[in-house]
């Protein structure tokens, strides 16, 4: 899983730092390269494995280099632009991300990357189109671990211009958790924890470190943030 710049909306989305990918792996498996010889798609099949490969050991540089000769020999491939795009990402080029996600969304329809996408746009500070494809992302309603890292995004760009309150009132408004919580429930509850800590509601951000504490006591940093605040 994906994430791009340091911070609490970062944290939250994986607890601890760690990148994500968008809503699942790049299926690489069986891929359609279009008119292209039956030698030259096997060529470009193994190819392709070996930069989602690259990209899992997070060696970027190669996966990109891997995904660019895929592209040139078979331009217009959603799994190449896809995962080009989160290559880029990856490696902080955010202009390229945007351009290569936008290109996969196109092709498909979809909003798999949607997070990702509005999170380089973060980076960008293009606010309006952090908006918009979270909009977007709300209209299609796709799977709930989608939705939460679209909210998590969104509410970190309102954070990002000093529009804490408004952040935690978005937060706030997200649906009650019903049964036991999922992991992207707790990314959602660690995400509003660090805003009522940064508004010094520490009372509030202390209960819901806890509340995920006692869901998952290794989320992150969450059970050394209860106790210190």
């Amino acid at each position: 899983m994906i994430e791009r710049v340091d911070g609490p909306a970062d944290r939250a989305r994986g607890g601890a730092r760690k990148k994500r990918s968008g809503g699942r792996p790049v299926d690489v498996s069986h891929v359609d390269f279009g008119p292209v010889p039956a030698a030259t798609a096997t060529k470009l099949q193994r190819r392709l494995g070996e930069a989602a490969r690259a990209f899992e050991a997070e060696r970027f540089t190669e996966a990109q280099k891997l995904l660019v000769s895929i592209d040139r020999l078979a331009p217009g491939v959603a799994e190449v632009h896809e995962l080009l795009g989160l290559t880029f990402y990856r490696l902080g080029r955010w202009l390229l991300a945007i351009k290569e996600l936008e290109r996969f969304a196109e092709i498909t329809g979809s909003v798999e990357q949607h997070p990702v996408l509005a999170d380089c746009c973060r980076a960008l500070k293009r606010w309006s189109r952090v908006e918009e494809l979270w909009h977007e992302l709300g209209q299609a309603s796709p799977a709930p671990e989608l939705i939460e890292e679209g909210r998590i995004v969104q509410a970190g760009a309102l954070a990002d211009r000093g529009r804490l309150d408004d952040a935690i009132r978005f937060m706030e408004r997200a649906p009650r958790v019903k049964g036991r919580p999922g992991a992207h429930h707790l990314r959602r509850w660690y995400m509003l924890a660090d805003l009522y800590e940064r508004v010094g509601d520490n009372a509030r951000a202390r209960r819901l470190f806890a509340d995920i504490v006692r869901v998952d006591p290794d989320f992150g940093d969450a059970a050394e943030r209860a106790a210190s605040i």
